[in-house]
This record gives C-alpha cells, structure tokens and sequence, in this order.
C-alpha cells in the first residue's frame, strides 16, 4: 500500500488578522511552512497550530523521497520534518535538503527526547521540538523560530 499523500495546497488561504479585525501582514508576508511527517493526525495537529500561528502551510509529505522532491518547489521559510522519516544516514540526509532548500529553517520533530536531540542538532538541524509538547508549547518554539526568520 502506498501511503505518499499528494502536497496540500490552499486555493482560498485565510488572511492572517488581529482581534479588532484588522489584517496583519508580518512584513507583507506570511512565514511559509513544509511539513514532513510519516503519521497522518500529527500532520494534521501541526497544522492547526500553524494555521493558529497565522503561518502558510506550502505542502507536506510522508515519507522521505517525497520531502526532497517537493520541498524545494514550496519556496518553504521553515521545514519540520519528523527524525524517523530521515534515512539511517542523517546527516547527509540534512545535507541533501539544505542544498535543496538553503534559505529553510530546519527543524526536527522528535518523539522521544533522548540522545535524539542532540543527534538532530549535530546532523544539521536548526533546531527540534518534542512531539510530546503540549500544542501551546510547540506554537511558542514555532513563534520564536518564525521572528527570527522575519528579523533578517
């Protein structure tokens, strides 16, 4: 069975806005985002959060193969991909993706957090979260990697 899910793409994406209504332009643009989890409902909860955040998500895959084809497309400002999706070999893996994608934030979603952590961060990650964080916790990391993004 294949489980490759086609890349998401918005036709009406909501405009960002602020409690009074008004829209929000983060500098004319919105922080673009690419999502590359293997599990369907863990795609589907960041998201929301993201969605939350007033972010783009610009596409998502499942599996491996499909991130490195598709990501460089999506222009994407900030990549989360899920640590069990990387080939044994990490850090060619991030390797790869940087050249695909050299202007992308990339961060590693992990579930357990353990030497995992800093493996991410020694193969090439920007930065990871834990799965196991609650939604408001993970929304503020992705908050905080998102202006420094902004800021340069």
């Amino acid at each position: 069975m294949n489980d490759h899910l086609p890349q998401v793409a918005e036709i009406q994406t909501p405009q960002p806005m602020d409690a009074a209504g008004e829209f929000v332009s983060y500098d004319g643009c919105m922080t673009r985002v690419y999502i590359a989890d293997a599990n369907s409902e863990e795609r589907s909860a960041l998201r929301l959060v993201l969605l939350d955040l007033k972010m783009e998500v610009v596409g998502e895959a499942a599996d491996w193969a499909t991130t490195l084809v598709l990501t460089p497309a999506s222009r994407a400002d900030m990549l989360l991909i899920d640590w069990e999706l990387l080939p044994p070999s990490q850090t060619p893996a991030l390797d790869t993706l940087r050249k695909n994608c050299p202007a992308a934030i990339v961060i590693i979603l992990i579930s357990h957090l353990d030497a995992r952590q800093q493996a991410a961060l020694s193969a090439g990650a920007d930065a990871f979260i834990s799965k196991g964080e609650s939604p408001e916790r993970v929304a503020e990391r992705l908050r905080s990697v998102a202006a420094g993004i902004r800021n340069h």
